[in-house]
């Protein structure tokens, strides 16, 4: 039986996957997709309507229009450290009370 940690890379992978299809990457349309699919929050709070223009200029390192899985997961990756220091200061806040 996997470990949370596995089941949550399994996730990520498949769900990479699963938007990127049998070319194995994403344009900036499935980009587009995977974030109002998997990160709704993200996207409705973004006051940049062009928001995933500028995330998919980050992540197109060669700028060929292609987003691999790697660079996908520092898409995660750098989500996920964002959210932990959020809530970092929010336990520090609700522990000052």
């Amino acid at each position: 039986m996997p470990s949370q940690m596995e089941h949550a890379m399994e996730t990520m992978m498949f769900t990479f996957h699963r938007f990127a299809g049998d070319k194995g990457y994403l344009t900036k349309e499935d980009l587009r997709v995977l974030m109002d699919k998997e990160f709704p929050g993200f996207l409705e709070n973004q006051k940049d309507p062009l928001a995933v223009d500028k995330i998919m200029k980050d992540l197109d390192q060669c700028r060929d229009g292609k987003v691999g899985f790697q660079s996908c997961f520092s898409l995660i990756a750098g989500l996920t450290i964002t959210c932990n220091d959020y809530f970092e200061i929010h336990m520090k806040q609700k522990g000052k009370k």
